[in-house]
């Protein structure tokens, strides 16, 4: 496929700058600084909320002040709470620099009690989706490793769960996650440190919404996440209009690269498809559909999302009849089909509604 100009995601967001997050060092790390004492027990520490007092690691006179030195103690603060009638929070976090970003706090109620995080890798986005309300924020600057897994650890202390196997990450916030690949997955690989959170691989997602070149980097990359791929319409003229991003890569090189992503045992890939009314709710789409799944139709989720609408979107959600519908043309099609409720959305946290700006500004998602 021909190449077309420089793209916005083409372009390194910026980074924050001042001193690197103390949470953005692995043990090696902190001992190459200078760390009086142990640098492994230093990271212990550091990584384990539930050993933490008071919202903050018990470090120690002499390596807090060596600490304070040479990086930044700095996390995430959480600035905003807005509880949902269905049980999920949706967080406002602010940044050391007075940007915010947000996550979403969902605990579920099954046999063994897990909760979910939706937490975000940028301030913003540089993918321009038109149906989603971070997409109109444009995009402001990466999240350090630090910040990403600093949501986490802030969540964990104020809400828990109190450990990480209880835990499971969706990289379904702000951002898209391979536009800052190098630092998500330097978090990734802290959270999966046994000294520290200790999250297996498998209990990570990382959706995009389709940039090719960052999924074919992760695929070699280990520790090795499950991916989530936002599909979200069944032509290339109708993705391109909804999703910038398939003007470079279409779906038949999308496509391709699922296949070079070679699939471990246990892993399963996650299709989200956002139903748009009237504009990829048909039964053509849902047979085209099924057509580019091919042999990933049985073995791999696909879920379907009704529109969570706000008010950067002229698009709207399906009747509840077409939802329904939809779904059964795709089951009779082979597909394994599930209609997810996204969580929060009278709060404006469900999926595609999150969108912040600095402390002090307007937080209302527009």
């Amino acid at each position: 496929m021909t190449r077309m100009a420089a793209m916005p995601w083409d372009q390194p967001a910026p980074e924050r700058e001042g001193l690197p997050s103390a949470w953005s060092l692995f043990p090696e790390d902190l001992e190459a600084l200078g760390c009086p004492g142990s640098a492994l027990e230093t990271f212990r520490r550091l990584h384990r909320p539930w050993t933490w007092k008071d919202g903050a690691p018990e470090l120690g006179v002499s390596i807090r002040r060596w600490l304070s030195g040479v990086a930044d103690l700095n996390l995430p603060r959480l600035a905003e709470k807005q509880p949902s009638e269905d049980g999920s929070t949706k967080l406002a976090l602010e940044l050391a620099d007075g940007k915010r970003i947000e996550a979403v706090h969902m605990p579920r109620k099954v046999r063994n009690p897990r909760v979910t995080y939706c937490i975000s890798s940028q301030v913003g986005c540089a993918m321009g989706c038109t149906f989603c309300a971070t997409g109109s924020m444009g995009i402001l600057r990466n999240l350090q490793p630090g910040e990403i897994l600093g949501q986490v650890l802030s969540l964990m202390s104020e809400l828990g769960p109190d450990r990480g196997h209880l835990l499971t990450l969706v990289f379904m916030g702000m951002g898209e996650p391979l536009h800052n690949l190098d630092n998500l997955h330097r978090a990734i690989r802290l959270m999966c440190h046994p000294a520290g959170l200790g999250l297996g691989k498998n209990r990570i997602t990382v959706s995009t919404s389709g940039l090719v070149s960052g999924i074919e980097k992760l695929a070699l990359l280990e520790p090795r996440p499950l991916l989530a791929l936002s599909l979200n319409a069944t032509t290339d003229e109708a993705r391109s209009r909804t999703m910038p991003v398939n003007r470079v890569w279409n779906l038949a090189r999308l496509r391709r690269a699922l296949d070079t992503w070679g699939a471990k045992r246990g892993e399963k890939f996650c299709f989200e498809y956002v139903l748009l009314a009237g504009e990829n709710d048909t039964e053509a789409d849902a047979e085209r559909l099924a057509d580019w799944l091919g042999d990933l139709r049985s073995g791999h989720n696909l879920n379907l999302i009704p529109m969570n609408e706000h008010a950067a979107s002229s698009f709207h959600q399906p009747s509840e009849d077409r939802v329904q519908q939809f779904a059964e043309w795709l089951k009779a099609r082979g597909c394994f089909v599930t209609v997810r409720r996204s969580r929060g959305r009278d709060v404006q946290g469900a999926c595609g509604q999150l969108v912040k700006g600095k402390a002090g500004s307007p937080t209302e998602n527009t």
